[in-house]
C-alpha cells in the first residue's frame, strides 16, 4: 500500500497561528501557576476534570496491566510528579468541543451565540463551531451578521475557542460542518462557499452526478482557499450520514479524495448525532428517535443500505457501530477517516424559554429567547458538552491546534461523561504513536497496544456518575483500495478483545498485544456501560457484544452510553 494516500506519518511540529488566539494564553484551568481559589466555579470545575483524567499536574497513572483474565483493576497511586500543563502527557492538551452548534441565527434555532458558548464553557468545552444552516438567507445576510455575535463571544469567553462556520447543505447529500480559522476573510470566504456551492442555495438536493461534481468542486474551492491564504484553514466533517441514506459510499470517497494529503479538507464524520434527547420516552421526554432517525429510504437514497440503517444504535449512527461496516471500510482501504460527536443544539430539552419574536427574512435572525414559564420536554437537543463531546488532542490552545488534532485524528468521543480521560499508546520497535498516527515497524516487530482509561470520578449533568463496564479493542487488516466505490464492508474487522472493568474509580489500564505484526492492520477502542447490548450486525463471531438498535420512542441516551477512539495503524515495511 502506498503510503501517499493512505494513513500519514506522526509528525511533531510547533503551530503558527494567525488571527484571533494567536498568542492565546492557556486557559486558566490548564494554567498550574494560576492558584485554585483564583478560578471561577466554571474554571475550578474544568481544572478538577483534568486532574481527574490525568490531563493536569501527575498525568495518568502507571496502572495495572491486565492479565489474560481480561479484567481490570485500579491503579495503584502513581508518584506525584507535577507536569508542566504546556507540555502535557504525549505532547497534547486534550480539549474537549461540539462543531455542530445552531442559534437563532438559523431559521429553526432559537438562542444566541452568547448563550451557546456560554452553556459550552459551563459544560466543559474548550472549542465550539457555530454552524446555523446554509440557506438563501443565510448567504445573504447571516453569514455576515452573526459574525459580530461571534467575535463578541470570543472576548467575553477567552477560555474557549469559538470558530464559525455553518451547516452546509451537501449538493446530493445530506449536510455537514464547514469552518474555517478566524480571521480577516472568514466571512468572506464562507459567503461565498455558500452562495456558490450550498445545495438548498443551488437547488442541488437531488442525487445525481451533476449535483455530487459540485460537492466535490465546493470542497476544492475551500482547499483553494486555504493554498491562496485567504484564510489558514477550513474543514469539512459530514452531519448524521445515515439519517436519510442520501450519503452514499462512493460519495464519501469522493469527498475525502477531493484535495491532496498535504491539506485534506474533509476529514470525517458524526460517529454519533445530535438530537439524543429525543429518544427519552414520554411523558417526561419527546417519545421519538434517538438522533431523530426515524426515516426510511427514499428516491434520492443509496439503495444497497439495509433498512437498520436509518436508526441509530446506542445513540450512534450505523456506520460506526457497526464492526465491519462502512467506517472500517474505509479504514481497510487505509483512509484516514474520523469521527466526532456533538449537540446539534437547537432546543434543549427542560429549558424554560421560547423563541424570540423577530423578522427572519429581514434580520437573518430571530429575537433573544424569551422566558416561557414552563419547562419544554418536547426539546431533543441537549446544551452543548451536556452529553456529547469530543476530544482533540492539541499542540497548543489555538485554533490553529485544534484544526491539526482534527485533521491528525487525536480524536476520541464519549457520551454522558463516560469517562473522564483516555490515553493511548502503539508501541513496538523503539517507536509508539497515538490515535489517528500510522506506526511504521520493520515486518515482524512486536507491537503493543497501551490504553489508560480515568474512570468518572464525578456525577455528570444527568446527576449520576457513570460506571464503565467494559472496553473492546477492534482490529482490522489494511488491504487497500477497493474496485467498488459503493463498498462499505470491510470482512477483516472484528472485536479481537475485551476487558471486563471491575474498578469503579481511578485509572485503569490494559493493554493488548499485536504479536509480531506482518501485514498492514490498525485498532481502535470502544466502551460501553454495559446496560445495553447486542449481537453485532455482522454476526456474534465479528461483535457478540455491540451496541443494540435504539427503540424508538423509548431510548433515555442517559442509560446507555459509549465511548470510541478513532483508529491506529500499524505499517509493516
Amino acid at each position: 500500500m502506498g503510503h501517499g494516500h493512505g494513513p500519514h506519518h506522526h509528525h511533531h511540529h510547533d503551530d503558527h497561528d494567525h488571527g484571533p488566539g494567536a498568542s492565546a494564553p492557556l486557559p486558566a484551568a490548564f494554567d498550574t501557576s494560576v492558584p485554585d481559589e483564583a478560578l471561577t466555579p466554571e474554571q475550578a470545575s474544568r481544572r478538577a476534570l483534568l486532574r481527574r483524567a490525568g490531563l493536569l499536574g501527575a498525568g495518568l497513572a502507571a496502572g495495572t496491566v491486565l492479565s489474560g483474565s481480561g479484567t481490570a483493576t485500579a491503579s495503584p497511586p502513581a508518584d506525584a510528579r507535577r507536569a508542566d500543563a504546556a507540555a502535557p502527557r504525549h505532547g497534547y492538551l486534550w480539549l474537549a468541543g461540539d462543531h455542530h452548534i445552531h442559534t437563532h441565527y438559523s431559521s429553526d434555532g432559537k438562542y444566541r451565540v452568547v448563550d451557546q458558548v456560554r452553556q459550552g464553557a459551563r459544560h466543559g468545552l474548550d472549542w465550539m463551531v457555530i454552524t446555523d444552516h446554509g440557506s438563501a438567507i443565510h448567504a445573504r445576510i447571516g453569514v455576515e451578521n452573526v459574525n459580530p455575535d461571534i467575535r463578541q463571544a470570543r472576548a467575553a469567553y477567552r477560555d474557549t475557542l469559538v470558530f464559525q462556520g455553518l451547516e452546509w447543505n451537501i449538493p446530493a447529500a445530506d449536510h455537514g460542518t464547514v469552518f474555517v480559522h478566524p480571521g480577516r476573510n472568514e466571512v468572506a470566504v464562507l459567503k461565498q462557499f455558500e452562495t456558490d456551492y450550498d445545495g438548498i442555495v443551488k437547488g442541488a438536493g437531488d442525487s445525481s452526478p451533476a449535483n455530487e461534481a459540485l460537492a466535490v468542486a465546493g470542497i476544492r474551492f475551500l482547499a483553494d482557499q486555504v493554498r491562496r491564504r485567504t484564510v489558514d484553514d477550513a474543514l469539512l466533517l459530514a452531519h448524521h450520514p445515515s439519517r436519510k441514506g442520501i450519503d452514499s459510499p462512493h460519495e464519501i470517497r469522493a469527498w475525502r479524495d477531493a484535495t491532496g494529503q498535504d491539506r485534506r479538507i474533509a476529514v470525517g464524520f458524526e460517529g454519533a448525532p445530535g438530537h439524543q434527547a429525543a429518544g427519552l420516552p414520554t411523558p417526561l421526554g419527546p417519545g421519538r428517535a434517538r438522533g431523530y432517525y426515524d426515516g426510511s429510504p427514499t428516491a434520492n437514497s443509496f439503495p444497497g443500505y439495509p433498512l437498520d440503517s436509518y436508526r441509530t444504535w446506542g445513540g450512534f449512527d450505523w456506520m460506526t457501530a457497526t464492526v465491519g461496516g462502512l467506517w472500517d471500510s474505509l479504514l481497510a482501504e487505509g483512509r484516514p477517516w474520523w469521527i466526532t460527536a456533538n449537540s446539534d443544539s437547537h432546543h434543549v430539552y427542560a429549558d424554560t424559554t421560547v423563541r424570540g419574536a423577530g423578522d427572519f427574512p429581514a434580520n437573518g435572525r430571530h429575537g433573544a429567547p424569551v422566558y416561557a414559564g414552563k419547562i419544554d420536554t418536547t426539546a431533543v437537543d441537549y446544551w452543548p458538552g451536556q452529553y456529547s463531546r469530543t476530544h482533540v488532542g492539541a499542540k497548543s490552545f489555538s485554533y490553529a491546534a485544534v484544526m491539526d488534532g482534527i485533521r491528525a485524528g487525536r480524536v476520541w468521543v464519549d457520551h454522558g461523561q463516560l469517562v473522564d480521560g483516555l490515553d493511548v499508546r502503539v508501541s513496538g520497535g523503539g517507536r509508539w504513536t497515538t490515535l489517528g498516527g500510522a506506526l511504521h515497524v520493520p515486518k515482524g516487530t512486536k507491537v503493543t497496544l497501551t490504553a489508560d482509561v480515568a474512570l468518572a470520578a464525578d456525577a455528570n449533568w444527568a446527576g449520576f456518575t457513570p460506571r464503565l463496564a467494559r472496553v473492546d479493542v477492534i482490529q482490522g487488516d489494511v488491504t487497500g483500495p477497493v474496485a467498488d466505490q459503493d463498498t462499505f464492508t470491510a470482512p477483516t474487522a472484528a472485536v479481537v478483545r475485551s476487558y471486563d472493568v471491575a474498578a469503579s474509580e481511578g485509572t485503569v489500564r490494559f493493554t493488548y498485544d499485536l504479536g509480531p505484526v506482518d501485514r498492514p492492520l490498525y485498532v481502535r477502542l470502544r466502551g460501553t456501560d454495559g446496560n445495553r447490548s447486542a449481537v453485532g450486525v455482522m454476526g456474534a463471531e465479528v461483535d457478540p457484544a455491540g451496541p443494540a438498535q435504539d427503540v424508538y420512542g423509548d431510548a433515555d441516551p442517559w442509560r446507555d452510553l459509549w465511548f470510541y477512539s478513532n483508529p491506529v495503524w500499524v505499517l509493516p515495511e
